[in-house]
Order: C-alpha cells, then structure tokens, then sequence
C-alpha cells in the first residue's frame, strides 16, 4: 500500500466517526437540503386578500460541491473581451502562462474538458494555442475537480477544469449580440440566439475574432568543460502574430415524451493568419572574442479547423431516478503551418542559409460511451458506466534547405519526418454515494486499459505501450452546523504522454535548440490527499485546504549540450516528485457596493533531479490572486483584479514570479444594451524567465510577451431575458 493510501484510510474513518462525538441532538441540516428554509406566513380564515409572495437571491460566485469547486464567470468583465486562457488565470489554483498552457497546483498535467466532453483542440501539445483562441464569451461556468470521481476518466494528475458553455433555456426566441474594437487591429464579434419551446429547444452563435501576439525572446547559454567556460552563445528572436478566428456553433435538444430524450451539438473554428520574426545570434569565447553572428527572418502562415459534434440519447427507466445516458462524441484539429527562413551571416561575412518548412497534423478523438445512474433512495445514489476513447495523430513534415551557393531551395531528408500514432483507452466504473446523518461518502473505482502504438515512418521506428490500472477515489464532506462543512478526498490518478513527447524525431528547424520526443516515457501517475474546512455565511464565504501530492515518473523537460553552440530538449521521466500546499480561498461582500474574491496558495515542491545528474532540490513560494467588484450604481460596475505566480522548480532550474493586474468597466446605457471596457496586463508583466544550471551548460531563457490588451464595445440582447442552466444540470452523467 502506498504511503498516501495509509493515510487516507485513517484519515476517512475518524472524519466518519466524528459524527457520533458531536452532539447527537444538535439539530442540522443535510447537505443535499438546504441551510435555509424560506418562512411564508399563511393567511387566516377571514383574509380575503390575494398575497404574492417574491423570491429573489444574487447567484454566488463559487459554489462548492461535494467534489468540486464551481465558478460563476459570466460576471467577469474579463468573459466579453478575452479567451478562455483568461477567464481560467482568474480562477483559484489555476496558472496559466503567455502561452496559453495551463497548470493546477502547479501540475501541468490536466485535462481540460469542454461540457463534460474531452476537445481535440484543447488536447495535447497544442492545447495552450486553442485556449487562446477559445471565445470567453461563450463560458459561463468552470468547474475545478482536484480528485475527480470515478465517472471521469483518470486524464490529468493534476485534476480536472470543465468549462460550461453557455446555453439560454428560457421559453421564446432570445438573442445577443456584442461588438468589441481593440488596440493594434483587434476586434470579437459574437452573435448567439436561441429558441425554446416545451419539447424543443434549439441555439447557436457565430463568432469573429481578430488577434495580435508580439513578444520578445532572449536566450542566453554557457557551455562549461570541467566547470570552466568555454564559449556562450546568445540568441535574440522579435516575433509577431496576427490570426483570424471565425466560428460556428450549434445546439438541438428534443423531448421525445417525459422519459426520454435526444440532443446533439456541434462546434466549428477556424483560424488562419501569418506569423513572422527577426532574430539575431551570436557566438564567442570566454574571452569575449566574437565567432559568429548571423541575422534571420522568418515569414509563416498558419491554417487550423476544428470542429466537435455530440450525439446524447437519455432514457429515464423505471422513473425519473433511474436514468440510462448514451453519448457519441467526436472531435477533430487540422494544422497546417509554413515557413520560410533565410540567414545571413556577417561573421563569416557572406554566408548564406535558411530552409523551408511544411507542417501537419490531424488529430482525431472519438469516444462512446453508457452510464447508469440509480437513485435507490434520497439518500443513496450509485452510478455504474462503461467507455471506449480511440486517439489517431498524424504527423507529416517536409522540408527543404536554401543552398548557400545559388540561393536555390533543396530538398533535405533531416527536415522530412511522418509519424502516426493510435491509442485506445477502454473504461469501466462504478461509484457510490450515501448520505449517513448529516456526512456525505463517495467513494468510486475506475479501471482503465491502455494500447498504443507509435511509428515513425521516416526512421522506420515503430514502439508500443500497453498498461492498465485501477483508480479509486473517495469523498467524505461533514456538514458542522448551518454554515459551516469539514471535508476529505483522496484519489490516484494518471497522465499520459501527449504523441509529440513519443516521436523520437528530432526537429532541426532551429539549428542552435534541437528538440525530440522519447518513445521510452512512461506514464505519470500521482495520489493525492487534501482535507477542507469552508463556512459559507449570508455575506461572505471562506475555505482553507491542505493538500499533499507525490508523483511517480514525472514529466520534465531536460535540455543537454550536444554540440558547440546546440542544444537538445526532450521529456524524461522525473524518479519522485513531491508537493503540498495551504490554500486559503474567501468571497463576499466589504461593502454595500463593494465585493471582493481572495485566494492564496502556500506550497512546497520537492524535486528529485538525479536523473539530471544533481541534487535533490525543493523550494517554497505563494501564489496569490485578488479582485474587486465595485458596484456604485444599478448601472454601473468596476473591477479589478491580481494575480502573481510565485517561482517554480524545475529538475535543472528554476522559472521566474509572474505578476499581472486586468481591469474593466461596464455601463448599463438601456436595460439590453451594456457598454463595456476592458484592459488585461495593464503594466505588460508578461515575463516568463527560465534558467538552467548543469555541469555543463548554464541558461537563461527570457521570453517577454506584449500582454496589454485594451477592449471597448456592446453588448446588445433582445427577445426574452438571458436565462442560465439551472444549478442542477450535469455534464457529468
């Protein structure tokens, strides 16, 4: 038994004894009913008045579930401007970086879904670019799950981010429509409509947006024999990119008769655009003699097109609380992407170079799936399913080299590369939950079998992995009082390799920073232990955790010196990897007009580099995020938010504190038409710093990203009022 399952055994049972040590008279609510019950007095015999009674609450920003932590960001400012990326930096626990990549707890390893579903665009290597390109104005929750229950699939040792889309339920015809212009060429459009009726409800939306990314990237490097400096290289790249983001979704439910119903959606994005840079790298001895230096230019064009459809059949059995749910789900990403690099050389005087590339990848996820969900009583539910997941990566490079002799382009067999790559992951759960005075218990089993394949066409490299695992969870929440909830979760979980980190090609597209993936990763697996304590009260709501995580066979990047002048990156598998945390989270109200939203995260993270050949390393450090909602008026808003990301620990290195404030106001100029301003990065602290310290190389990577974003526009909605999904709806079944 490993170390964290000792504890949580334990743990579980003295947080279900201590029901009986409380005292056992002490009237308390259940935490499926609720805290408080709304007291209408009945009229007399003799009162002939007609008395209307109004109902009317503010829906709370976070709302904590027995395993999750859901946050209501339709009122960010942030969700009618920014992308995804944005909307998930303003959550508790979750980092995201310039480049879209996302982290929770500092584990970069999660699965992001999107209604529940997993999306071919927001998988893999190139999940941080569909991030980015994902409208905020299509989300209107996101659930965080740090141990997910059995019925998702184990993906991500860091846990589980669901984004709800939003989708209008109330009866009649509804729409909106927004209109935002933005600094250097930017622009989003969003029109979205909807029609309801008792047995149909039909939406949809289109989309339009224009992006621009500048950044500015530094790399500096020794190499080192025997401790002493023999010759650096700097490296300085100006890079500039503009896309065009058209969308397309669609939605249809249709209520056959009471017990049954059908529903199927769809989602389509293109983008397209060109990326270019100017670069410039040096080379010299230790003396500070100068051995080379070359200019570059880069020219690119980039192509992708996405797209999901989902077919979802729910039958209602015996009765509403025996519910079978069938769902086929499909999702695609296409990428296309060109280059042309010429170099020139001014020492050597006269040298000329460059090369041409072709990219593309086509990946394609599809999966089916059943679950059965039984309420046997009010107080006991169990939840049995099956599912099959099937991956297909293609990858195709071609590549040609500028002859420095006549300038002509030539093909070259180092720039050629196809790999493909098929996985197939079968599932099966079952999960139960009870509800024992006033304690919560879910405790839930997941087994999993995996089979891939990776062949590398090009080397004719072929390798295979085949594993399977059971993953438990178990979730115990006791309500102490009306306000107050102690909880405790533990699960294991598992990340695989993305199929780029398995391609032992090695891409030569910048001859100074080589890069290859490792057919021999192995799978990461992690168990984690958390305990919870939050009182939610009428004005203000406050939650402390504590958690500790241990992480066999890691993920890393580890970069090595194979020549003068080039490195190579690849992933490797870190031996232990260990962390912890003290996460304090509160929301409410300061004052009548003023809301605020704190959360911190004090952590520790214990490295062990031996695979790097160093030390044991560990470090500590705060993550910190703070906003203020003000309210002066009944028509107008302001906000203000925080958010600093501590240094991080790497097996070689280490990576810089990141700190950013975004900003924003709305007016409410009619009661359907809103003027809204927003400004994200408002001091452009969008740096992200990397150093690496081995025997035989020192590095600094220095990437700063142009992050100052200014928006202003409308938002104009006609027909019948937004309504959202009601609390209850799950994506989850």
């Amino acid at each position: 038994m490993q170390p964290l399952q000792l504890l949580a055994l334990p743990a579980a049972l003295l947080l279900v004894c201590s029901e009986y040590v409380w005292a056992a008279d002490e009237q308390v609510p259940s935490a499926s009913s609720p805290a408080v019950k709304p007291i209408i007095d009945q009229p007399s015999a003799d009162d002939k008045a007609v008395h209307t009674v109004t109902v009317s609450s503010k829906i709370k920003p976070t709302r904590v579930d027995l395993y999750r932590k859901v946050y209501n960001v339709a009122a960010d400012l942030q969700s009618s401007t920014g992308t995804a990326a944005d909307i998930l930096n303003s959550i508790p626990s979750v980092q995201v970086d310039g480049d879209g990549n996302v982290a929770l707890r500092g584990d970069n390893k999660i699965t992001i879904l999107i209604d529940g579903k997993p999306s071919a665009q927001l998988s893999g290597a190139n999940a941080g670019q569909g991030l980015l390109q994902y409208s905020a104005s299509d989300i209107e929750k996101v659930e965080v799950m740090t141990n997910a229950p059995a019925e998702y699939m184990s993906d991500g040792t860091g846990g589980v981010i669901n984004i709800i889309t939003k989708r209008n339920r109330q009866p009649g015809s509804s729409g909106a429509l927004a209109l935002n212009a933005g600094n250097v060429r930017r622009y989003v459009a969003d029109l979205s409509g909807a029609l309801n009726t008792s047995q149909l409800n039909l939406s949809g939306g289109l989309g339009l947006r224009q992006d621009d990314r500048q950044r500015n990237i530094t790399t500096n490097f020794a190499t080192l024999v025997d401790g002493v400096n023999i010759g650096n290289s700097a490296e300085t790249l100006n890079e500039n990119a503009r896309r065009l983001i058209p969308s397309l979704k669609g939605a249809l439910n249709y209520r056959v008769d009471e017990d049954q119903s059908v529903g199927f959606d769809f989602k389509l994005r293109q983008r397209s655009g060109y990326r270019f840079y100017n670069s410039q790298d040096i080379s010299s001895l230790s003396d500070g003699s100068i051995t080379g230096d070359t200019l570059g230019h880069s020219d690119g064009h980039e192509w992708s097109l996405s797209g999901e459809q989902r077919l979802n059949v729910k039958n209602n059995l015996s009765s509403s609380d025996e519910v079978l749910e069938l769902t086929l789900h499909r999702s695609t990403d296409k990428e296309r992407e060109r280059y042309l690099l010429t170099t020139m050389a001014t020492i050597p005087a006269g040298k000329l170079g460059g090369n041409q590339l072709y990219q593309n990848h086509h990946f394609i996820t599809g999966d089916f799936s059943a679950d059965y969900r039984n309420a046997i009583s009010e107080r006991q539910t169990i939840k049995l399913g099956i599912s099959v997941k099937r991956d297909h990566d293609q990858f195709d490079n071609t590549g040609s080299d500028i002859n420095p002799a006549n300038g002509q382009l030539e093909a070259s067999p180092s720039l050629n590369s196809q790999f493909r790559y098929q996985r197939t992951i079968t599932s099966a759960y079952s999960s139960y939950q009870q509800t024992v005075g006033v304690v919560q218990i879910l405790a839930g089993l997941r087994a999993e079998l995996t089979q891939s394949q990776g062949d590398q066409i090009t080397s004719n490299q072929i390798n295979q992995h085949n594993y399977s695992g059971f993953y438990p969870n178990v979730h115990i929440e006791r309500q102490l009082d009306k306000q107050a909830t102690l909880s405790l979760a533990y699960s294991k979980r598992l990340a695989r390799p993305d199929p780029d980190d398995l391609d032992p090609y090695i891409d030569y597209r910048d001859p100074h920073n080589l890069q290859s993936g490792n057919p021999n990763l192995l799978p990461q697996q992690s168990q984690t232990l958390e305990a919870g304590y939050r009182v939610e009260q009428e004005a203000r709501s406050v939650g402390v955790n504590v958690y500790v995580k241990q992480i066999n066979n890691g993920f890393s990047v580890l970069t090595s010196l194979v020549a003068p002048n080039v490195v190579l990156t690849q992933k490797t598998n870190i031996p232990l990897l260990r962390s912890g945390g003290l996460e304090l989270m509160s929301d409410g109200a300061l004052l009548s007009a003023l809301s605020y939203r704190f959360s911190s995260n004090l952590y520790y993270t214990q490295v062990d580099t031996e695979s790097a050949s160093s030390s044991l390393s560990s470090t500590t450090g705060i993550n910190l995020k703070a906003s203020l909602d003000y309210r002066p008026s009944a028509i107008d808003t302001a906000q203000i938010s925080f958010n600093r990301t501590d240094k991080q620990l790497t097996p070689q290195g280490t990576i810089a504190a990141i700190n950013l404030v975004n900003m924003g106001y709305k007016r409410q100029l009619k009661s359907n038409l809103a003027l809204v301003v927003t400004v994200s990065d408002v001091f452009n602290c969008q740096r992200s710093i990397r150093t690496v310290n081995t025997p035989t190389l020192q590095e600094t990577y220095n990437r700063f990203q142009y992050g100052r974003i200014a928006y202003v526009g409308f938002n104009y909605a006609f027909g019948a009022s937004k309504k959202s999904k009601s609390d209850g709806f799950e994506y989850d079944q």
